[in-house]
């Protein structure tokens, strides 16, 4: 396995990142041990731009824990991301679909999450 050793939010730092496989080409978010459209172990791990385009959200007013109550309302989005993956991830609650977007970061329910706002334009 080719992977590089890069960490994201996932490990408390503020980056995304995904794999491209050096056997097929395809891209995949979360990291995996092998690429899951060819099962090749050539994957190569890069942080993403965070830029994207939504292309699914809600907004959630019931929380599933009394540590998520606080933040009720809030936005889950899915977003196509310039990279070639989709992701879900907080959003700012005014977005819609067809926005386009880039990631942040902020904590929720004391865990680091990434959050995508607006771009200007």
């Amino acid at each position: 396995m080719s992977e590089t050793a890069v960490t994201d939010w996932t490990c408390g730092e503020r980056a995304i990142s995904y794999q491209r496989c050096g056997g097929c080409g395809a891209v995949q978010y979360f990291r995996r041990e092998f690429c899951a459209a060819c099962g090749s172990e050539d994957l190569t791990t890069t942080v993403a731009s965070g830029e994207g385009v939504v292309c699914a959200e809600t907004l959630v007013h019931r929380a599933a824990t009394a540590e998520a109550r606080a933040h009720v309302p809030f936005k889950i989005v899915l977003v196509d991301c310039a990279e070639g993956f989709r992701m879900m991830a907080h959003g700012a609650n005014d977005l819609v679909i067809g926005d386009r977007v880039r990631a942040g970061f902020t904590t929720f329910t004391s865990q680091l999450v990434p959050m995508f706002e607006k771009l200007p334009g």
